[in-house]
């Protein structure tokens, strides 16, 4: 399976907020901590935002931080909600043109080699992602990719 990099991304936004939920972080401290783009991660804060996972302070002391829990932010719910358009094969979409799909068994067994992925993903939330003995160690590497 594959995830797109709209869901990496989102996924790392919503781990670097996790690791220090009492605190706003801005955009730039992402960004800055991972390495990405500043645009391409305001246009995934606005989408997390949208969907409630966040919540964004405007103004001058603004910043973001998770709008729940860690523990109730399930990670086969968010890729679900991420990952809906990508389509895993072309026969899963509505434009199919694939001329074998009426006797191909294709469909079938990616279609529950994906629920299988989603039902392993369904196991975790947010808070799994971040082990409690090593939220001290990835803020301070966090920390030093800032400055």
């Amino acid at each position: 399976m594959h995830i797109t990099r709209y869901t990496d991304y989102s996924l790392r936004v919503l781990i670097y907020l996790a690791i220090n939920p009492e605190q706003l972080a801005t955009i730039s401290d992402i960004a800055k901590s991972y390495n990405i783009s500043k645009n391409h991660l305001m246009k995934i804060v606005q989408q997390l935002n949208l969907k409630g996972y966040l919540l964004a302070i405007r103004g001058k002391n603004g910043g973001i931080k998770l709008n729940r829990l860690a523990a109730q932010i399930n990670i086969g719910t968010l890729v679900r909600e991420l990952e809906d358009s990508n389509k895993l094969v072309e026969c899963f979409g509505d434009n199919n043109q694939c001329v074998i799909t009426a006797s191909c068994q294709l469909k079938r067994v990616f279609a529950q080699a994906q629920q299988s992925f989603y039902q392993t993903l369904d196991r975790y939330t947010l808070a799994d992602l971040i082990d409690s003995d090593q939220q001290a160690e990835i803020g301070d590497i966090l920390a030093i990719n800032v400055a």
